[in-house]
């Protein structure tokens, strides 16, 4: 293997993607990093996930586990895989002389680098985007941290729950009668992974025309804070902080969540043209002529909504389950069930967007997971790869893009650089 093309054809149809080419070297661990270049992954690049030999990324332990029935106790992390799939993989002691040198090597080959480390830590490596540019003017440098590379805040810890409580959404979600709520899932990290590949996407297309790179620095906090709508200018303008509204919007009406015979749904027939083909489809057309709800600005206030359109929805969905009410609605009125994750990848519009894919594993079989959302007519992605064993593609990764040999690669490895 001589070309750092070929290296793709090792996890991926080769020549294939948007991205076809593009060489990231990824340095993260956990999700909003490695979510990141998987993204990248899918749309064509050649990802080298890089790990410190003695200290994977700590997601390979995170369950639901494949192969917990295998006699001889190995087992797959499929948390793992979805994050990390259709990456190369190596391993690299960064805190090495040498382990340094071949990072800065990979970097001169490389178009892109991810890393999720507090702001300063590649610094105090020596392997910092300051450093690196020298080493390649080219490279997109992308850094993913809760905080970002600047300001008072910049060297804290955090997860995606600080992000949540110091973006304002944990505030903002709940019940109006009860404590904050975070958000169901890590916001804070996926949110900050899509702006990593938007910076990403958009730096790469900037080094195109100009040969120069630039660093792109996402902070999970900024990325959390521009999730919360309306709140900004509400407090900017007006002086009021906004609080849990539970399901309901703070102005908008109906729209929200409604009970039926089997579960909940949502209802949005807020507009005059919704609202009259609802009453219409539920049986009472008199209703969207009712002085007291017959305009959109009316049925806002609290009094119409709570002595008649409330009433009169809930009246409607009572006795139907989930299935007729989104029978009923059709094409014509928004009305979607709210479905558990055993609705979702059954649902015959996921099946029909490819949106939980299927890859088998050599040892523990067939793994669903999450596809991609990224639907490109002539450049499609390809989210059904594997996730790498550690170190599992270290000799062809140093051979395409450093010109190491075997032996070479086998000093390094008696030398605890790589595993």
């Amino acid at each position: 293997m001589t070309a750092a093309a070929d290296l793709r054809a090792l996890v991926a149809p080769p020549g294939s993607g948007a991205l076809d080419g593009v060489v990231v070297l990824d340095i993260t661990r956990v999700v909003a990093g490695p979510c990141c270049s998987m993204i990248l992954a899918d749309l064509g690049a050649t990802v080298v996930k890089i790990e410190h030999p003695e200290e994977l990324d700590y997601t390979r332990a995170f369950p639901p586990m494949m192969g917990g029935d295998r006699a001889d106790g190995q087992t797959f992390s499929a948390f793992f895989t979805q994050f990390n799939r259709g990456k190369l993989g190596l391993t690299l002691d960064l805190g090495t002389d040498e382990g340094k040198q071949l990072l800065r090597d990979l970097v001169a080959r490389a178009d892109v680098l991810v890393e999720n480390f507090r702001a300063g830590t590649m610094d105090r490596l020596g392997l910092g985007y300051d450093v690196l540019r020298e080493v390649n003017p080219r490279l997109v440098y992308t850094a993913l941290s809760g905080y970002g590379q600047t300001g008072p805040s910049r060297r804290k810890p955090a997860y995606d729950n600080s992000a949540q409580a110091t973006g304002g959404l944990w505030s903002m979600n709940g019940s109006p009668d009860g404590p904050p709520t975070r958000v169901g899932t890590i916001i804070g990290d996926l949110s900050a992974t899509l702006y990593g590949v938007v910076g990403t996407l958009a730096a790469l297309r900037h080094a195109e025309r100009t040969g120069v790179g630039q660093l792109v620095d996402i902070s999970q906090q900024d990325s959390v804070l521009s999730l919360t709508e309306h709140a900004v200018v509400t407090y900017t303008v007006e002086g009021k902080v906004t609080r849990p509204l539970g399901n309901d919007h703070p102005f908008v009406r109906p729209y929200g969540l409604f009970p039926c015979k089997d579960g909940f749904v949502f209802f949005g027939g807020y507009t005059d043209k919704f609202w009259t083909l609802a009453c219409r489809i539920f049986g009472e057309p008199d209703l969207a002529d009712d002085p007291r709800v017959d305009t959109m600005a009316k049925r806002f206030s609290d009094e119409a909504y709570d002595d008649v359109v409330q009433p009169a929805v809930e009246r409607w969905f009572a006795h139907r389950t989930k299935a007729e009410l989104e029978q009923l609605a059709g094409d014509d009125i928004p009305l979607s069930a709210v479905k558990d994750i055993a609705e979702v990848v059954h649902d015959p519009q996921i099946e029909a967007r490819d949106m939980v894919v299927g890859v088998d594993h050599p040892t523990y079989g067939d793994l669903r997971m999450v596809g991609s959302p990224l639907k490109l007519s002539a450049t499609p992605t390809h989210p059904r790869t594997l996730a790498p064993e550690p170190g599992e593609h270290t000799e062809q990764v140093l051979e395409a893009l450093c010109g190491l040999g075997p032996d070479e690669v086998r000093g390094l490895r008696e030398r605890g650089v790589l595993r």
